[in-house]
C-alpha cells in the first residue's frame, strides 16, 4: 500500500463456479498491491482467501489501460494468488462485471471491461448469469507432452489471451493431486508458464475438466481454460465453425459447476456462467503490509 494510505482497505469476496476472488475497489489506482500483499489477501488460513485478486481501477487511472479507456471505463488489474500479474481470467471477469453492477457503476446489459488481454464485452443477463465475449483462440502449432505419475499425454496449445495446454485423459483422477504444476516438455513452449487442463468426455458436446492454474495450483474452475478446452475438443472432434459456418457449443463441467462455451464462425468465443458476490468487509493496512 502507499505510505499515505492509513485507512482500512475495503474488499469484497466473489466467485464464479467456485473460482473465488478478493475484489479490491480502487477507482483512482491509489492502492499499492505488491505481491506480498496479494498473497496475504489470498491466504486461505491467515487471510481472506481466494484464487486471485480483482483490482478494480478506472482505465484512465492505470498506465496499462489508458489506451483502452475510450472503449472501456473500467480495467481488471488481475493478480494470481501468488502475487504475479496475469493477462485475463474468464471467471474473474464475470465476477468483476457483477461487482460493477453491485456497486451501481453499471446496470444489466452490456459492459466493456479492459484487461491485459484486450477489451472484453460482458453481458449481465437478467436471469443472473453472465456471458463474456472472450475473443478468438489462437492455436500455435507447437504443443507439449504433459506427464503425471508415469502417464504422459500430448497437450494442445491454445491461447485465450493467456496460455493453455489441453490434455485429453480417460479419467480425471489421472491428473493426480495438482498441488504442483505437472511437468511438461519442451518447457520452452511456455516461457512464462501455462495453465494445464485435463479433460475427460461426458457425452456428446459435453466434457469435464480439472485445471492447474499457473500461480494458483488447482482451482475449482478456470474460465479461459474452459474456453480453451471447448476449442481443443471441437478440433479433436473435427469441428471448426470457420469451416462449417455454424456455431458449436460445448458444456464444460468444472469442479465448481458448469460453464457453457460457444464458438462462432467468425472465431468469437462466448462463455456463460454464474457470478456471485458473497461478502464485503475491510482489512487493516498494518495487517496487509505485514507489520502486525
Amino acid at each position: 500500500m502507499t505510505s499515505a494510505q492509513t485507512s482500512p482497505l475495503v474488499f469484497l469476496k466473489g466467485h464464479g463456479t467456485e473460482n473465488d476472488f478478493v475484489i479490491v475497489p480502487d477507482a483512482e489506482n491509489a492502492v499499492d498491491l505488491p505481491p506480498a500483499a496479494v498473497r496475504r489477501l489470498c491466504d486461505r488460513r491467515a487471510g481472506i482467501g481466494g484464487d486471485g485478486v480483482l483490482h478494480v481501477v478506472r482505465s484512465t487511472a492505470h498506465p496499462e489501460a489508458r489506451d483502452m479507456a475510450g472503449e472501456a471505463e473500467w480495467f481488471m488489474d488481475y493478480r494470481n494468488a501468488d502475487g504475479s500479474v496475469a493477462e485475463m481470467c474468464g471467471n474473474g471477469i464475470r465476477v468483476f462485471a457483477r461487482y460493477l453492477q453491485h456497486a451501481g457503476h453499471v446496470t444489466a446489459g452490456e459492459v466493456a471491461v479492459a484487461t491485459r488481454g484486450g477489451v472484453k464485452r460482458v453481458h449481465l443477463d437478467k436471469d443472473g448469469s453472465v456471458t463474456v465475449r472472450m475473443g478468438r483462440a489462437l492455436l500455435p502449432a507447437d504443443g507439449v507432452t504433459v506427464t503425471v505419475d508415469g502417464r504422459s499425454w500430448p497437450a494442445r496449445n491454445v491461447n485465450m489471451g493467456n496460455p493453455h495446454a489441453v490434455a485429453f485423459v480417460e479419467d480425471l483422477a489421472h491428473a493426480g493431486t495438482l498441488y504442483d504444476e505437472p511437468p511438461y516438455e519442451p518447457a520452452a513452449v511456455y516461457p512464462e508458464g501455462v495453465n494445464i487442463e485435463f479433460v475427460a468426455d461426458r457425452g456428446p458436446r459435453h466434457v469435464a475438466m480439472r485445471v492447474h492454474e499457473r500461480g494458483a495450483a488447482e482451482t475449482r474452475s478456470c474460465g479461459t481454460g474452459a474456453c480453451a478446452v471447448a476449442v481443443a475438443t471441437a478440433r479433436r472432434d473435427g469441428v471448426d465453425p470457420a469451416e462449417t459456418g455454424a456455431p458449436v457449443t460445448y458444456t464444460v463441467d468444472v469442479l465448481g459447476g458448469t460453464l457453457v462455451i460457444t464458438e462462432h464462425p467468425d472465431g468469437e468465443i462466448e462463455m456463460t456462467g454464474p457470478a456471485v458476490i458473497v461478502a464485503e468487509g475491510t482489512v487493516e493496512p498494518e495487517w496487509l503490509a505485514g507489520t502486525v
